[in-house]
């Protein structure tokens, strides 16, 4: 994808829509190298575009920006107050031992693990609350691999991630946790940001907004 080019799903004078491919960042880092990112990429077509929430650089998928303070603060109090609904699609290595089509709890606490940062690890003690709903999709038994949904329940960085980790399943080509089995089949996260429900921020109207990943 050349530098300026994005994919906008939806566009209104309040509220942007847009898919993020994997590997660009969706804000700006440190260092020149890392000013190409999806809000810049926005704002040379939208001059009032604003962030309101993150998708790691790995993964891809659905990601809101609001136009306008306005609708910035209002998106910004609907995902504080968990009215943003969102799922993601994801390959893992190995077979959850559960029923397909039933949603399943992770609930357990992540800090940052601060020696090996930006890492996130599972703590007991010094942990935030995190939870995460899930259910299997369909399993492939030749690869032994997994596709799930998931349903972040809080918004902690990496939470997911760290969540399949814990229960044994990294995602598949996560550079960050999988171990190296897990790693090796697959060249990128194969994590996507499948879907969108909220309202409007200016007129209330409910939105829903799907995306197929491209694994």
């Amino acid at each position: 994808m050349p530098p300026s080019d994005i994919e906008v799903r939806y566009a209104d004078e309040s509220l942007l829509v847009l898919e993020k491919p994997a590997g660009l960042l969706s804000v700006p880092g440190r260092g020149e190298d890392k000013q190409d990112c999806l809000s810049a990429r926005a704002l040379r077509l939208f001059p009032d575009a604003l962030v309101v929430h993150r998708l790691d650089m790995a993964t891809s998928g659905l990601m809101l920006m609001a136009r306008g303070s306005v609708a910035q603060r209002r998106l910004n109090d609907a995902f504080a107050n968990r009215t943003v609904f969102k799922r993601y699609t994801a390959v893992i290595d190995g077979f959850p031992d559960t029923s397909p089509e039933i949603w399943n709890l992770i609930d357990l606490p992540i800090v940052v693990d601060w020696p090996n940062r930006p890492r996130r690890v599972i703590d007991p003690v010094l942990g935030k609350p995190s939870q995460t709903r899930w259910r299997l999709m369909s399993h492939d038994q030749r690869s032994n691999t997994s596709r799930v949904e998931l349903e972040p329940v809080t918004g902690r960085s990496h939470q997911l991630r760290v969540h399949l980790l814990a229960m044994g399943h990294a995602i598949l080509g996560d550079a960050l946790y999988a171990p190296p089995h897990a790693l090796s089949l697959s060249r990128r996260l194969l994590l996507h940001a499948s879907f969108l429900e909220l309202n409007h921020p200016i007129d209330d109207q409910p939105l829903q907004f799907t995306s197929e990943p491209a694994f």
